[in-house]
């Protein structure tokens, strides 16, 4: 910046102030400096004058992985919604791997970020994890619950499945339960609200594990759905899968075996989730929505709110999600 204050002649103080805040420069000298940039292709270290402010622009986000959509679409939306606030970010994918998880708690803790977004691993996270985060700035969780003294953003697991198991319930035989690995707390989430909703509604629950930590969902779920097809596992009428990602397995081994999957047909199956490929699947998924575009609103207006007050926020948002009713059941 010395170098760019001699050879654009504005002086070294109104460049800093420039810089940290456009918005204190006159709009002739505004102008005027962004000419300057324009002439002579300069722009500053983004990570260096993050380092020298009060006030740093930048926010983490580390989420499980970016090959899943759900995920993905958070990103992009927490991502496009912190630039029109005047933030950029710093994202980071754990790949479902807790070393790399607190390597990227790591790496945001020292670049110095104004606040973080975390999506945990859950089981798999370290525990103190994230109070590492808590000590250095202000933290939302986001979709899955951690221990830890930060505002939390997800969806109300027990709502959304007691949606699905009554829909299922009125509409056809009653739902036996296809787990997910049991990656993160909405997996034991999502297992005890079917318990409780089918045993409410008074009907058995029965439940089938995916015993793994891998997030390889589709192959764990087709594998273990063709052991329990060829064994004659009595799997029901119905089968409610713990996300749509599951659900696909579970599917694709029906449709392997030459079982009929629908409405009408020999196995009903519905998921949870609404991944952007569940309408196009064959049968087309049922299933239910997060609402995507709030969860991930709502986790940076959280996090405003911590950096504005210095401090974390002990706050639980849990939303509804929306019954999607297609044709596999």
């Amino acid at each position: 910046m010395e170098e760019f204050s001699v050879a654009s002649g504005i002086s070294r103080p109104t460049l800093s102030r420039f810089f940290n805040d456009p918005g204190r420069v006159r709009p002739a000298t505004r102008q005027r400096i962004e000419a300057a940039m324009d002439r002579l292709s300069y722009r500053p270290n983004l990570f260096a004058v993050n380092f020298n402010r009060r006030n740093p622009k930048t926010v983490g986000i580390i989420v499980p992985t970016l090959i899943d959509p759900f995920y993905a679409a958070l990103v992009q939306r927490i991502e496009f919604l912190a630039s029109a606030a005047g933030y950029w970010t710093v994202i980071q994918s754990s790949q479902g791997d807790p070393d790399r998880e607190a390597e990227a708690v790591a790496t945001l803790v020292s670049t110095k970020s104004a606040g973080a977004i975390v999506a945990p691993l859950g089981e798999a996270s370290r525990r103190d994890l994230f109070r590492q985060i808590e000590k250095a700035m202000p933290l939302v969780v986001l979709d899955a619950r951690v221990d830890a003294d930060a505002a939390f953003v997800g969806t109300d697991n027990h709502s959304s499945i007691g949606l699905m198991v009554d829909y299922l319930l009125r509409s056809g035989a009653p739902p036996s339960y296809f787990d997910m690995p049991a990656v993160n707390q909405n997996a034991s989430e999502r297992r005890q609200a079917y318990e409780a909703s089918m045993i409410e509604r008074g009907a058995e629950p029965i439940i089938f594990d995916v015993p793994s930590l891998d997030w390889d969902f589709e192959r764990l779920a087709f594998e273990e759905a063709m052991r329990l097809f060829k064994a004659g596992a009595p799997v029901g009428g119905t089968i409610l899968c713990a996300c749509d990602r599951v659900a696909f397995g579970v599917m694709a081994a029906a449709c392997q075996m030459g079982i009929s999957l629908g409405r009408l047909a020999d196995l009903r199956v519905a998921g949870h989730d609404d991944h952007p490929l569940s309408q196009y699947a064959c049968p087309s998924l049922t299933t239910v929505a997060q609402d995507v575009d709030r969860l991930a609103t709502l986790s940076l207006e959280r996090l405003m709110q911590g950096i504005a007050d210095g401090a974390n926020k002990t706050s639980a948002d849990r939303l509804e999600a929306r019954l999607i009713m297609r044709n596999s059941a």
